[in-house]
């Protein structure tokens, strides 16, 4: 994951780095545009980190005040991909769309659907009603491309508790 923001912003933090609150790179909740020379371009906000995130966490976002909670069953909000261990009184970059890389649980299947699991911050394929993580589906099985990971199209996905599955 070598994405690199293909705007012309001074002083923005690369896509992979997290910052302490005493770097704050840009303006909270700042959308860019970045590309891969493999993976496409993208799109990424700048949000509050949180303990125990790594990279590929699937984060719900608040954006009122741009924090994250590490994704979980019955979620409501948008929803991101962390692209750095951006944990507590960090900053850094989630991808909102695009084709993104992130935490799965095993078994995950290629094109599958997305649902929210009791493993905080992981997906897995498995139907649960109202856990679907909306405009987001599997582009790869689990263990591409490593271990615990998948490649996933993203389209600034979200959850909404909704019971239909």
């Amino acid at each position: 994951m070598a994405y690199t923001v293909t705007e012309t912003t001074i002083g923005v933090q690369p896509i992979a780095i997290d910052e302490t609150t005493a770097n704050q790179a840009v303006a909270l909740g700042t959308i860019v545009q970045a590309s891969d020379p493999d993976l496409g371009s993208g799109e990424f906000i700048y949000l509050k980190g949180l303990a125990s995130t790594v990279v590929g966490s699937w984060v719900t976002y608040n954006s009122s005040d741009n924090t994250t909670t590490l994704l979980a069953a019955n979620a409501i909000g948008p929803v991101a991909v962390a692209m750095s261990p951006c944990v507590a009184n960090e900053f850094g970059w989630y991808q909102i769309s695009g084709k993104a890389v992130g935490l799965a649980l095993a078994g995950f299947a290629d094109n599958a659907n997305v649902y929210a699991t009791a493993t905080a911050g992981s997906v897995d394929d498995a139907v649960v009603a109202g856990d679907r993580v909306k405009l987001a589906k599997g582009a790869s099985a689990v263990g591409t491309p490593s271990a615990g990971l998948a490649y996933f199209e993203i389209q600034r996905p979200f959850m909404d508790d909704g019971a239909a599955a």
